[in-house]
């Protein structure tokens, strides 16, 4: 990783700035698609069909909040709010967690379940019609590549991380 110099930013290039801001358009337009097409399937955000699947692939369709937070990338304060809307559906439950009287776990009903059935496989087509059948195998690779290396350079760690799910 490269830091800026003592005389001042290191400023993007004309191409840096051309893919930069090509980034941003497609990620932009990518959860745009995406949400709309769940709001008209399932009548939910992108978000919240993110904490459904992670509900979904956890041990007895269990989470505790802090790992659903964790895993979407989100404050506890806005997993709550997404988790009550959720509730308000039927399609989660919060509990209680026996061990510790301050946490809780998201629970995915049985609802929930079949609401996530139902709609996966709009969601994975249009997925698929808006990134993967545009793309060749190769770019698949290289922009999986990439994704893997901003990831990892980009994940908080060490003790004085800001961390989304802790706030």
């Amino acid at each position: 990783m490269t830091m800026a110099s003592t005389d001042g930013p290191r400023w993007l290039s004309d191409e840096e700035q051309c893919v930069w801001r090509a980034y941003l358009h497609a990620t932009t337009l990518l959860e745009d698609h995406l949400d709309r097409q769940l709001q008209r399937d399932a009548g939910m955000p992108h978000i919240y069909y993110g904490l459904l699947v992670q509900l979904s692939q956890a041990p007895r369709r269990r989470l505790r909040m802090t790992e659903l937070a964790k895993g979407a990338k989100i404050t506890r304060s806005r997993l709550s709010h997404a988790v009550a809307r959720l509730e308000k559906s039927g399609w989660v439950l919060r509990e209680d967690c026996p061990s510790d009287k301050r946490g809780q776990f998201a629970y995915l009903t049985d609802e929930g379940f079949e609401v996530l059935k139902r709609t996966a496989p709009g969601h994975v087509a249009a997925v698929r019609q808006a990134m993967f059948d545009r793309l060749s195998p190769q770019q698949v690779e290289q922009l999986g590549e990439i994704m893997k290396v901003m990831a990892e350079g980009l994940q908080p760690s060490g003790p004085n991380a800001d961390l989304p799910w802790l706030r």
